[in-house]
């Protein structure tokens, strides 16, 4: 399996004046095509950077979508809006979307929903809060999230997804999962979907996204069902990034 690297999880960072060097040090990047990576730079970059990707070996996603198709939902962003500009990815259920704006479980599988209602390939976070991982209870709420997706699109619906597992205890904390760790919870999804379709479960890139470095990436892309990064802050540095990039091709 192809290791998948969503970089330019940029979150509220970047500039016009920052991003047109960055996106250019990776597209120089040798065999970039080897690995698949996906930018997702805020809402108003994103016209700007479909054009600075076209035809290139990058792909464009957006940090959030809209749960709804159209209507009056001032400052929400549609999935047709995001397909317009040249979207082909969508991140759904960040640990931060969840956490400061309260989506729970239903929105965030209405979200993942509307993605694929438009074409886009939804990028699914799922992960737990420091103190549910100390009471034993990771696997609880990563299988409840994973859960409210599949009652609501079914399995088949993750045949056209990827899934992000984000330890929320390590993002931006200095601390990060161990290798062992995340394999662990990687499995865990794995073997919970292959409960209803194996061969969906085995084809499913699964990205561990929990602070994700040049100087740890190697080890976790190492690990059987870690299938690739949902890179933060490392994304912003295209010389950070490329070395994780250099992992990921082992």
């Amino acid at each position: 399996m192809r290791r998948k690297l969503v970089a330019g999880n940029w979150k509220m960072h970047g500039s016009r004046a920052d991003n047109g060097p960055l996106i250019e040090a990776i597209l120089a990047a040798p065999n970039l095509e080897t690995v698949d990576c996906v930018v997702c730079p805020p809402f108003v970059y994103l016209a700007e950077l479909a054009r600075a990707l076209r035809g290139a070996a990058v792909k464009l996603g957006a940090q959030n979508v809209g749960a709804e198709a159209q209507g009056a939902y001032t400052g929400e962003v549609s999935a047709a809006m995001l397909k317009d500009v040249g979207c082909q990815y969508v991140i759904v259920g960040h640990s931060e979307r969840r956490g400061l704006y309260g989506e729970d479980d239903v929105l965030v599988a209405r979200k993942f929903a509307a993605a694929q209602s438009r074409g886009l390939l939804p990028i699914l976070c799922v992960g737990e809060l420091l103190a549910e991982r100390e009471a034993g209870r990771t696997h609880e709420l990563v299988g409840r999230q994973l859960e409210a997706v599949v009652a609501l699109t079914g399995i088949g619906s993750f045949a056209r997804a990827v899934v992000a597992y984000e330890p929320v205890w390590a993002i931006g904390t200095g601390r990060t999962a161990s290798p062992q760790q995340a394999q662990d919870v990687h499995a865990f999804i794995r073997q919970r979907l292959a409960e209803r379709d194996a061969k969906i479960a085995a084809d499913l890139q699964i990205l561990y996204g929990g602070s994700v470095k040049a100087g740890n990436a190697r080890e976790l892309f190492l690990q059987a069902d870690v299938d690739g990064g949902l890179i933060g802050g490392a994304s912003l540095k295209a010389e950070e990034f490329l070395s994780i990039v250099a992992a990921a091709r082992g």
